[in-house]
């Protein structure tokens, strides 16, 4: 039931675009299937582009991901303030958090340098 739905909603656009452009109904199917094929088309340029453009940009999205993490992790070793290195109730980061960031660095700097 609803590929008869699909077939009459198609019917009709082709119908509607054939009264736009003044042609047979046979007309503007080739014309809607040659623009849907030039659509595909550009569609597959776009994402040859992207994943052409992986290998360069990886090394360096790495890098920034590994910035980052060493960052969040500097942070939430910083010991000014109110923080009592013996009392981890004070910490910036529980030490889970340490732990997952440690292991995070570790991780990515094995990427980074296997890549």
């Amino acid at each position: 039931m609803a590929d008869m739905s699909q077939e009459e909603a198609q019917r009709g656009r082709e119908q509607d675009f054939a009264r736009q452009l003044g042609v047979d109904v046979p007309t503007a199917r080739q014309m809607l299937a040659n623009q849907q094929l030039q659509e595909t088309r550009i569609l597959q340029k776009v994402n040859r582009a992207h994943r052409d453009a992986f290998p360069e940009k990886f090394p360096g999205q790495v890098e920034h991901c590994l910035r980052l993490v060493m960052e969040r992790l500097q942070a939430g070793l910083d010991k000014r303030g109110n923080v009592d290195v013996s009392r981890p109730d004070t910490w910036n980061i529980t030490a889970g958090e340490i732990g997952y960031l440690a292991q995070a660095a570790e991780r990515l700097h094995r990427i980074r340098k296997d890549f």
